[in-house]
């Protein structure tokens, strides 16, 4: 297993023989086993320490997954809200409150509930069709959210491999230099995806191209996605990558030494403000000071019409211990169990604790889809975007 490093100057990388490929360990799959379906969740909240699964029989399960970061990242919720779905009608649950929980897990990363309704909708299309004994008829429609759960897998696969090259034509045009130093914050690599990720693709591609000189990695407080899950993903793909705490991003930009931002989302509203893990906002106000491309990597599918605006965006708000604590390594420290929180501030104090913020789009220099670029990002232009990629699924 990938759990130990080395060290040298601000390079970390894992020891050359444990250089692997990041999704050699899916971050979720489908499974059969005698005793019934499942769904297997790399678990992420045990990264980089431990890599280790837990398998979901129930829709229940999967909720609390959600809810508690053992699967994360807008694109992956999408598909694993579908396989929720497919499991609750394999497992014999009721699929309307199976849907209703998983869609309402995490508010503002709207891909979740997508990928819900789309396998509920092939679900409830099967079984309002099919003929013949009741039993049979829900086999059918269990089936059919399972067909819609992988199908959506493998949109988001293909959807991540066109982000990677669109993004990185874009990084080329924008960038003069021939190489690239890219900033990116919290997590956006294969373990968000049915893929290679969103920005971390665009990154990921600069790198196979010889074009990565520097990957700056922000920690991401308060659950350091970044220190934990983004730098055990560019170590494991041998890419050239510093590790920075949040709060050094603005000497970094100062020093001239960040070329682009690259950026996932989690919702884009109509008018294209876009909301991602919270820090992302100041790090569009930095790039935008320091005349630095601030760039979004997202599928269509986090692109939502029906919001209108960033101030409609429905921002989520974290348990507040995550802020006045810090989760203990695997490794039991001292009176701490392994995963425990070692408080960092005074008993009772109070944490303020989004989840994501919301950066305007005047901010945004471009955002990457799988079916293009738009910029400048405007209403206008998302909205054209959104009717040919329907169009396009149509023919």
């Amino acid at each position: 297993m990938a759990d130990q490093y080395a060290q040298s100057g601000e390079d970390i990388r894992l020891s050359e023989d444990i250089q692997t490929k990041a999704n050699d360990i899916p971050a979720l799959r489908w499974e059969e086993p005698a005793e019934g379906p499942v769904l297997v969740l790399l678990d992420q909240t045990r990264l980089p320490a431990e890599e280790v699964e837990l398998v979901c029989t129930d829709p229940q399960a999967l909720v609390q997954a959600i809810r508690s970061l053992a699967v994360r990242g807008a694109p992956l919720l999408g598909i694993a809200g579908a396989y929720g779905v497919a499991l609750a009608a394999a497992r014999g649950f009721d699929v309307q409150d199976a849907a209703d929980a998983l869609a309402d897990a995490r508010p503002t990363a709207v891909n979740l509930a997508y990928g819900v309704r789309r396998a509920q909708r092939a679900y409830l299309a099967a079984l309002g069709n099919g003929a013949g004994d009741a039993q049979a008829g829900q086999e059918r429609a269990a089936a059919a959210a399972l067909a819609a759960a992988r199908e959506l897998h493998r949109e988001d696969a293909e959807g991540s491999s066109r982000m990677g090259a669109h993004g990185l034509q874009l990084l080329d045009e924008l960038l003069t230099g021939g190489t690239h130093r890219i900033l990116t914050h919290c997590n956006t690599g294969a373990l968000v995806s049915g893929g290679e990720g969103t920005a971390f693709a665009v990154a990921l591609a600069a790198h196979r191209a010889g074009r990565l000189t520097r990957l700056w990695v922000d920690e991401t407080r308060p659950l350091l996605q970044g220190a934990r899950l983004t730098a055990y993903e560019a170590a494991r793909q041998a890419m050239p990558y510093t590790l920075l705490t949040d709060s050094a991003a603005g000497s970094l930009f100062a020093a001239g030494e960040v070329d682009a931002v690259l950026v996932g989302a989690d919702r884009i509203a109509a008018d294209g403000s876009v909301a991602n893990k919270v820090g992302s906002y100041p790090l569009a106000v930095l790039a935008r000071y320091h005349h630095v491309p601030f760039i979004v990597v997202a599928p269509v599918t986090t692109v939502d019409l029906e919001t209108p605006d960033g101030a409609s965006i429905e921002v989520e708000q974290r348990p507040g211990h995550e802020v006045t604590e810090v989760t203990a390594p695997q490794a039991p420290l001292a009176g701490v169990e392994a995963g425990g929180g070692i408080p960092v501030a005074p008993l009772g104090t109070q944490a303020y604790n989004p989840a994501f913020d919301v950066t305007p789009p005047e901010l945004v220099t471009a955002i990457v889809t799988e079916w293009g670029v738009v910029a400048p990002v405007t209403a206008e232009a998302l909205s054209e975007l959104c009717d040919r990629s329907r169009q396009a699924t149509m023919s």
